[in-house]
């Protein structure tokens, strides 16, 4: 066994993962950091949610708009449906684990939020369910999947964002997915700071 060919490869294919998404990510992050901006600065707020590294994710991202990011500035709105074990145990236990982040929503969404929803496969189904009550609440998305977006695909209106990694290899899409996240965060602070020192 070699490891360092191994760490090597690793190291080869995120460069690549990353090349192959810039080219065709950049142009819907513009569109999601602007629909994240209007969002934050219109008394709205950030709902984001996801299952495993993804909750980790959303709740990373969440943090980063009500901390900060970079640079000093006032706490942004956002909340992430996977960090309250009191919801998420007893909605599962009463509806069951598809409607954890669905019945948040119900409760927590107004028009004019938006949903960060992610999910390396596109197929979650509470992901899925969440996506369909954001809209039922007129909430905008922003969909971070992969593997060619899955069964999110005909869930996602015209009206929202879907930032689809192209890789099939998961801790590939998730590298990419935590990229887009700070890129969120770095182009949400530019809109309300200015370009930084």
């Amino acid at each position: 066994m070699n490891l360092a060919s191994t760490i090597a490869a690793h190291f080869n294919d995120h460069v690549l993962a990353t090349q192959d998404s810039a080219e065709t990510l950049s142009s819907p992050l513009v569109r999601a950091i602007e629909l994240c901006f209007g969002c934050v600065t219109n008394s709205g707020k950030i709902l984001a949610c996801g299952n495993g590294g993804s909750a980790a994710d959303a709740q990373h991202f969440i943090a980063e708009l009500v901390g900060r990011f970079e640079r000093e500035r006032l706490p942004l709105a956002g909340i992430a449906l996977n960090t309250d074990t009191s919801i998420l145990t007893a909605v599962g236990n009463d509806y069951g684990y598809a409607q954890i982040f669905s019945r948040q929503i119900s409760a927590l969404g107004q028009p004019g939020d938006v949903l960060v929803a992610i999910s390396t496969s596109g197929n979650s189904e509470n992901v899925k369910q969440a996506i369909q009550a954001a809209h039922e609440r007129e909430m905008r998305v922003i969909a971070l999947s992969g593997k060619g977006g899955g069964a999110m695909n005909a869930l996602l209106s015209a009206d929202d964002i879907h930032l689809c990694v192209p890789h099939d290899r998961t801790m590939r899409i998730q590298e990419i997915h935590i990229l887009l996240l700070h890129m969120l965060c770095d182009g949400i602070d530019t809109l309300l700071l200015g370009d930084p020192a």
